[in-house]
């Protein structure tokens, strides 16, 4: 499973000209499904950007999380994380889940981070979405739970 997470003063996703998801500060996160991940893998993604510490402490630091600043996650299924471009310059999908294990495992994963008391927003699945990013700082950080990067 991979992840892309990205800190955000504001974040919103738009299906067919209405908004489905908004969120203020706090972390925008698309999440990628690959075949064969399974719940040990949502695990592993909803602990990482849970507890990864990437806002300003009272010194300028980045030494806060999510949880720790009361922030919002946008969480937004992307089945293109796992595309693969080594070969020609039109990328293969053929790594990612198929849409009932990708659905599955994406939900999952919400699930695991509002057990967490995290506030979390959606776009939809397999829809076609437009996403406002205002990404702070820029921080971008990539996530893979098979440890690729």
């Amino acid at each position: 499973m991979r992840a892309v997470v990205q800190r955000v003063t504001e974040s919103s996703v738009t299906v067919d000209g209405a908004v489905t998801g908004s969120i203020g500060k706090g972390l925008m996160v698309l999440i990628g499904v690959e075949k064969g991940d399974t719940e040990k893998d949502a695990e592993y993604i909803a602990r990482k950007v849970t507890a990864l510490r990437v806002f300003d402490d009272e010194e300028g630091v980045m030494n806060l999380s999510i949880q720790d600043i009361k922030g919002e996650i946008l969480a937004i299924s992307q089945f293109t994380l796992l595309g693969d471009d080594r070969k020609g310059n039109r990328p293969s999908y053929f790594q990612a889940a198929g849409p009932e294990e990708a659905d599955a495992l994406y939900r999952k994963t919400i699930e695991l981070i509002e057990s967490q008391g995290i506030h979390v927003e959606e776009g939809v699945f397999q829809a076609e979405m437009m996403v406002k990013i205002y990404n702070d700082g820029p921080v971008t950080i990539l996530m893979d739970s098979h440890k690729l990067f």
